[in-house]
């Protein structure tokens, strides 16, 4: 969360936009967060009242949502993630920006996810970076990305 923080109060100052994609869930899981502890910001990342807050259902923070529009309205071309869960959101949602002619910056260090059955959060950030070093985005330490 520190290192999502530390990005945040760096672009601040720089004029740089921060939106926020917060994960709902939806019924297809027959579960939602909506209106519950779990599903909002994290109070050490909250947003401002200038900030954007896009509210998505799916991996996918383009899907069924205004994001796209948001982003253009915006004259933003290049985008800096950060996030959980690093398997599922940050990587569904950086290939997503990429295929939509984004440049991507993953911040190394500033996603997370769960140990799975088959493999740790650890590796799973690892073989995010691995494929990104070809493809998607370009992946930096939080700590040298610039605004």
């Amino acid at each position: 969360m520190s290192k999502i923080k530390n990005l945040i109060s760096r672009a601040r100052p720089s004029s740089v936009p921060v939106i926020y994609v917060q994960h709902l869930f939806g019924d297809r899981f027959g579960i939602t967060i909506d209106g519950t502890p779990l599903g909002e910001i994290h109070q050490a990342i909250a947003p401002l009242a200038d900030d954007v807050v896009i509210r998505k259902t799916t991996p996918d923070s383009f899907l069924g949502t205004n994001l796209d529009g948001v982003l253009k309205d915006k004259g933003i071309e290049k985008l800096i993630v950060s996030g959980f869960q690093t398997e599922f959101c940050v990587d569904t949602t950086c290939r997503r920006a990429f295929s939509l002619g984004y440049r991507v910056v993953l911040a190394g260090d500033a996603h997370s996810t769960y140990d799975s059955p088959v493999l740790s959060a650890e590796q799973m950030r690892q073989q995010l970076a691995y494929v990104y070093s070809f493809w998607f985005a370009k992946v930096a330490p939080s700590e040298d990305i610039s605004f």
